[in-house]
Protein backbone atom coordinates (compact mmCIF):
# COMPACT_ATOMS: atom_id res chain seq x y z
CA UNK A 1 0.00 0.00 0.00
CA UNK A 2 1.41 3.26 -0.76
CA UNK A 3 2.44 5.69 1.71
CA UNK A 4 0.91 8.75 2.21
CA UNK A 5 2.17 12.00 3.27
CA UNK A 6 0.77 15.72 4.22
CA UNK A 7 1.36 17.93 1.26
CA UNK A 8 2.44 21.78 1.93
CA UNK A 9 -0.80 23.04 0.96
CA UNK A 10 -3.03 20.37 3.07
CA UNK A 11 -2.90 18.23 0.01
CA UNK A 12 -1.09 14.94 0.14
CA UNK A 13 1.66 13.09 -1.93
CA UNK A 14 1.76 9.44 -3.13
CA UNK A 15 4.67 7.29 -2.29
CA UNK A 16 5.63 4.12 -3.32
CA UNK A 17 7.10 2.12 -0.26
CA UNK A 18 9.76 4.82 -0.07
CA UNK A 19 10.86 8.30 -0.71
CA UNK A 20 12.95 9.48 -3.57
CA UNK A 21 15.41 10.98 -1.34
CA UNK A 22 15.52 7.91 0.15
CA UNK A 23 16.01 5.50 -3.51
CA UNK A 24 18.64 2.62 -2.82
CA UNK A 25 21.87 4.01 -4.38
CA UNK A 26 21.64 0.82 -6.92
CA UNK A 27 18.19 1.90 -8.25
CA UNK A 28 19.99 5.31 -9.30
CA UNK A 29 22.65 3.69 -10.62
CA UNK A 30 20.94 1.88 -12.98
CA UNK A 31 18.44 4.54 -13.83
CA UNK A 32 21.72 7.12 -14.43
CA UNK A 33 23.21 4.24 -16.91
CA UNK A 34 19.80 4.40 -18.91
CA UNK A 35 19.88 7.63 -18.90
CA UNK A 36 23.68 7.48 -20.48
CA UNK A 37 23.23 4.88 -22.86
CA UNK A 38 20.14 6.65 -24.22
CA UNK A 39 22.36 9.67 -24.53
CA UNK A 40 25.17 7.56 -26.42
CA UNK A 41 22.45 6.41 -29.15
CA UNK A 42 21.14 9.51 -29.90
CA UNK A 43 24.39 11.03 -30.11
CA UNK A 44 25.45 8.14 -32.18
CA UNK A 45 22.70 8.42 -34.56
CA UNK A 46 23.37 12.24 -35.06
CA UNK A 47 27.23 11.75 -35.76
CA UNK A 48 26.72 10.51 -39.27
CA UNK A 49 24.18 12.97 -40.14
CA UNK A 50 26.67 15.85 -38.53
CA UNK A 51 29.63 14.16 -40.25
CA UNK A 52 28.27 13.28 -43.38
CA UNK A 53 29.26 16.64 -45.54
CA UNK A 54 32.32 16.37 -44.16
CA UNK A 55 32.56 12.66 -45.57
CA UNK A 56 31.66 13.83 -48.88
CA UNK A 57 33.85 16.99 -48.67
CA UNK A 58 36.70 14.73 -47.97
CA UNK A 59 35.86 11.99 -50.90
CA UNK A 60 36.07 14.22 -53.36
CA UNK A 61 39.56 15.74 -52.61
CA UNK A 62 41.03 12.04 -52.47
CA UNK A 63 38.89 10.51 -55.70
CA UNK A 64 41.77 11.29 -57.85
CA UNK A 65 43.63 10.34 -56.11
CA UNK A 66 42.07 6.95 -55.31
CA UNK A 67 41.39 6.48 -59.23
CA UNK A 68 44.66 6.92 -59.98
CA UNK A 69 45.87 4.47 -57.59
CA UNK A 70 42.96 1.93 -58.74
CA UNK A 71 44.05 2.67 -62.27
CA UNK A 72 47.96 2.36 -61.39
CA UNK A 73 47.69 -1.52 -59.74
CA UNK A 74 44.50 -2.20 -62.67
CA UNK A 75 46.57 -1.08 -65.82
CA UNK A 76 48.36 -3.71 -68.16
CA UNK A 77 51.75 -2.69 -69.03
CA UNK A 78 53.33 -3.84 -71.42
CA UNK A 79 55.27 -6.54 -70.99
CA UNK A 80 53.51 -8.04 -68.54
CA UNK A 81 55.22 -8.83 -65.50
CA UNK A 82 55.97 -12.40 -66.57
CA UNK A 83 55.62 -13.50 -62.96
CA UNK A 84 51.90 -12.48 -62.77
CA UNK A 85 51.25 -13.51 -66.78
CA UNK A 86 52.89 -17.20 -65.72
CA UNK A 87 50.93 -17.30 -62.77
CA UNK A 88 47.24 -16.23 -64.24
CA UNK A 89 48.39 -18.83 -67.27
CA UNK A 90 48.87 -21.50 -65.03
CA UNK A 91 45.72 -21.04 -63.11
CA UNK A 92 44.01 -21.37 -66.41
CA UNK A 93 45.15 -24.17 -67.55
CA UNK A 94 44.21 -25.70 -64.50
CA UNK A 95 40.88 -24.91 -64.92
CA UNK A 96 41.14 -26.35 -68.12
CA UNK A 97 42.52 -29.33 -66.77
CA UNK A 98 40.21 -30.06 -63.81
CA UNK A 99 36.81 -28.73 -66.10
CA UNK A 100 36.01 -25.84 -64.18
CA UNK A 101 33.82 -23.83 -66.65
CA UNK A 102 32.39 -21.46 -64.16
CA UNK A 103 34.30 -18.19 -64.61
CA UNK A 104 33.28 -16.77 -61.39
CA UNK A 105 36.10 -19.49 -59.48
CA UNK A 106 38.99 -18.48 -62.13
CA UNK A 107 37.96 -14.66 -61.02
CA UNK A 108 38.40 -15.89 -57.26
CA UNK A 109 41.76 -17.53 -58.00
CA UNK A 110 43.59 -14.95 -59.35
CA UNK A 111 41.70 -12.29 -57.29
CA UNK A 112 43.13 -14.24 -53.71
CA UNK A 113 46.75 -15.18 -55.70
CA UNK A 114 47.28 -11.31 -56.81
CA UNK A 115 44.83 -7.99 -55.70
CA UNK A 116 43.86 -9.56 -52.22
CA UNK A 117 47.16 -10.96 -51.34
CA UNK A 118 49.40 -8.41 -52.54
CA UNK A 119 47.43 -5.22 -53.01
CA UNK A 120 44.77 -5.03 -50.59
CA UNK A 121 48.35 -5.35 -47.83
CA UNK A 122 50.19 -2.42 -49.26
CA UNK A 123 46.76 -0.23 -49.92
CA UNK A 124 45.99 -0.86 -45.95
CA UNK A 125 49.93 -1.04 -44.40
CA UNK A 126 52.12 1.51 -47.15
CA UNK A 127 54.50 1.51 -43.98
CA UNK A 128 55.75 -2.02 -45.40
CA UNK A 129 57.23 -0.81 -48.49
CA UNK A 130 57.88 3.05 -47.90
CA UNK A 131 59.51 4.81 -44.80
CA UNK A 132 56.28 6.96 -43.64
CA UNK A 133 54.55 6.68 -40.31
CA UNK A 134 51.02 5.92 -40.84
CA UNK A 135 48.54 7.65 -37.59
CA UNK A 136 44.91 6.28 -37.08
CA UNK A 137 43.41 9.29 -38.83
CA UNK A 138 45.18 7.87 -42.04
CA UNK A 139 44.88 4.47 -40.93
CA UNK A 140 40.92 4.49 -40.57
CA UNK A 141 41.15 6.14 -44.57
CA UNK A 142 43.04 3.58 -45.82
CA UNK A 143 40.85 0.77 -44.27
CA UNK A 144 37.95 2.51 -46.18
CA UNK A 145 39.46 2.23 -49.45
CA UNK A 146 41.06 -1.03 -48.96
CA UNK A 147 37.45 -2.09 -48.65
CA UNK A 148 36.37 -0.08 -51.55
CA UNK A 149 38.84 -2.41 -53.44
CA UNK A 150 38.41 -5.58 -51.78
CA UNK A 151 34.54 -4.75 -52.99
CA UNK A 152 35.82 -3.69 -56.51
CA UNK A 153 37.24 -7.26 -57.07
CA UNK A 154 33.85 -9.53 -56.01
CA UNK A 155 31.37 -10.32 -58.94
CA UNK A 156 28.37 -10.41 -56.70
CA UNK A 157 26.49 -7.40 -56.72
CA UNK A 158 26.94 -4.40 -54.46
CA UNK A 159 24.12 -3.89 -52.42
CA UNK A 160 23.66 -0.96 -50.08
CA UNK A 161 20.54 0.56 -48.09
CA UNK A 162 20.17 3.19 -45.63
CA UNK A 163 21.72 0.77 -42.63
CA UNK A 164 24.75 0.28 -44.75
CA UNK A 165 27.94 1.37 -42.43
CA UNK A 166 28.97 4.66 -43.75
CA UNK A 167 32.53 3.47 -45.60
CA UNK A 168 30.11 1.32 -47.81
CA UNK A 169 27.80 3.87 -48.63
CA UNK A 170 30.74 6.42 -49.74
CA UNK A 171 32.21 4.72 -52.99
CA UNK A 172 28.67 2.79 -53.93
CA UNK A 173 28.76 4.66 -57.30
CA UNK A 174 31.99 3.97 -58.03
CA UNK A 175 32.24 0.18 -57.39
CA UNK A 176 30.81 -0.79 -60.36
CA UNK A 177 33.37 1.18 -62.57
CA UNK A 178 36.07 -0.52 -60.34
CA UNK A 179 34.73 -3.84 -60.97
CA UNK A 180 34.83 -3.46 -64.83
CA UNK A 181 38.34 -2.17 -64.51
CA UNK A 182 39.13 -5.67 -62.43
CA UNK A 183 37.97 -7.84 -65.21
CA UNK A 184 39.26 -5.81 -67.98
CA UNK A 185 43.19 -6.24 -66.10
CA UNK A 186 42.28 -10.09 -66.29
CA UNK A 187 41.35 -10.26 -69.81
CA UNK A 188 44.14 -8.11 -70.73
CA UNK A 189 46.86 -10.41 -69.25
CA UNK A 190 44.73 -13.29 -70.43
CA UNK A 191 45.44 -11.70 -74.39
CA UNK A 192 49.05 -11.31 -73.62
CA UNK A 193 51.85 -13.24 -75.14
CA UNK A 194 51.92 -16.39 -73.23
CA UNK A 195 55.69 -16.81 -70.97
CA UNK A 196 57.08 -20.14 -70.84
CA UNK A 197 58.39 -22.42 -68.43
CA UNK A 198 62.08 -20.89 -69.40
CA UNK A 199 61.37 -17.69 -69.18
CA UNK A 200 59.57 -17.52 -66.04
CA UNK A 201 63.02 -20.29 -64.77
CA UNK A 202 65.55 -17.37 -66.37
CA UNK A 203 63.67 -14.56 -64.63
CA UNK A 204 63.53 -16.36 -61.00
CA UNK A 205 67.25 -17.34 -61.58
CA UNK A 206 68.54 -13.64 -62.37
CA UNK A 207 66.21 -12.03 -59.55
CA UNK A 208 67.77 -14.59 -56.81
CA UNK A 209 71.07 -13.55 -58.41
CA UNK A 210 70.45 -9.91 -57.25
CA UNK A 211 69.93 -10.81 -53.96
CA UNK A 212 72.17 -13.34 -53.09
CA UNK A 213 74.19 -11.34 -50.70
CA UNK A 214 70.74 -10.22 -48.96
CA UNK A 215 70.62 -11.24 -44.96
CA UNK A 216 68.23 -13.96 -43.93
CA UNK A 217 68.18 -15.82 -47.15
CA UNK A 218 68.40 -18.89 -45.34
CA UNK A 219 65.38 -18.01 -43.49
CA UNK A 220 63.30 -17.05 -45.94
CA UNK A 221 64.24 -20.57 -47.60
CA UNK A 222 63.53 -22.48 -44.73
CA UNK A 223 59.72 -20.63 -44.30
CA UNK A 224 58.95 -21.80 -48.02
CA UNK A 225 60.15 -25.17 -47.06
CA UNK A 226 58.29 -25.76 -44.25
CA UNK A 227 55.14 -25.73 -46.44
CA UNK A 228 56.60 -28.02 -48.88
CA UNK A 229 57.87 -30.75 -45.67
CA UNK A 230 54.07 -31.14 -44.85
CA UNK A 231 53.44 -33.02 -47.57
CA UNK A 232 56.91 -33.84 -49.27
CA UNK A 233 56.19 -37.51 -50.17
CA UNK A 234 52.51 -36.85 -51.45
CA UNK A 235 54.16 -33.82 -53.64
CA UNK A 236 56.70 -36.18 -55.26
CA UNK A 237 54.87 -38.60 -55.92
CA UNK A 238 52.44 -36.45 -58.01
CA UNK A 239 55.21 -34.75 -59.59
CA UNK A 240 56.56 -38.20 -60.35
CA UNK A 241 52.98 -38.99 -61.98
CA UNK A 242 52.47 -35.57 -63.38
CA UNK A 243 53.48 -35.89 -67.58
CA UNK A 244 54.69 -32.00 -67.29
CA UNK A 245 55.80 -33.01 -63.82
CA UNK A 246 58.20 -35.30 -65.19
CA UNK A 247 59.52 -33.64 -68.65
CA UNK A 248 60.63 -30.86 -66.73
CA UNK A 249 61.90 -33.43 -64.16
CA UNK A 250 59.90 -31.49 -61.61
CA UNK A 251 60.13 -34.00 -58.68
CA UNK A 252 64.06 -34.47 -59.42
CA UNK A 253 64.32 -30.66 -58.78
CA UNK A 254 62.22 -30.87 -55.22
CA UNK A 255 64.72 -33.60 -54.09
CA UNK A 256 67.81 -31.61 -54.68
CA UNK A 257 66.41 -28.56 -52.70
CA UNK A 258 65.18 -30.81 -49.74
CA UNK A 259 68.74 -31.99 -49.78
CA UNK A 260 70.12 -28.26 -49.49
CA UNK A 261 67.62 -27.35 -47.10
CA UNK A 262 68.19 -30.04 -45.04
CA UNK A 263 71.76 -29.98 -44.85
CA UNK A 264 72.22 -26.31 -44.11
CA UNK A 265 69.57 -27.01 -41.13
CA UNK A 266 71.69 -29.83 -40.14
CA UNK A 267 74.69 -27.63 -40.45
CA UNK A 268 73.14 -25.05 -38.13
Amino acid sequence: VPMLEDGEEGGVRLWHLVKATDEPEGAKARRSSLRERERERARAKAIPEIYLTRLLSMKGTLQKFVDDTFQAILSVHRPVPIAVKYLFDFLDELAEKHGIEDPETLHIWKTNSLLLRFWVNALKNPQLIFDVRVSDNVDAILAVIAQTFIDSCTTSEHKVGRDSPVNKLLYAREIPRYRQMVEKYYADIRQSSPASYQEMNSALAELSGNYTSAPHCLEALQDLYHHIHRYYDQIISALEEDPVGQKMQLACRLQQIAALVENKVTDL
